[in-house]
């Protein structure tokens, strides 16, 4: 299986770590932001679960502008052959 070698940038970054620390952020773009996070260095990549809510993120009409900017980076560096 193929590794996807992207990480999080710095404005990523700086959005999920600014997404964590609002107490009115959602769960899903908690979970999003703490999925960006974790991709910021190192070889992690998104898994099959986070890649199917960042997926539905991206399809609704009911999240905010930065909630799918963190859905699709998240889905960004999920694994190419899933």
């Amino acid at each position: 299986m193929s590794k996807n070698t992207k990480q999080s940038s710095a404005q990523i970054a700086k959005l999920a770590a600014e997404t964590l620390q609002d107490k009115q952020a959602s769960q899903i773009a908690r979970s999003l932001a703490a999925s960006a996070l974790s991709q910021v260095s190192g070889d992690k990549q998104t898994g099959a679960q986070m890649e199917d809510k960042a997926a539905k993120v991206l399809a609704s009409d009911h999240y905010s502008a930065a909630t799918k900017q963190l859905a699709a980076s998240v889905l960004a560096q999920a694994n190419k052959e899933r």
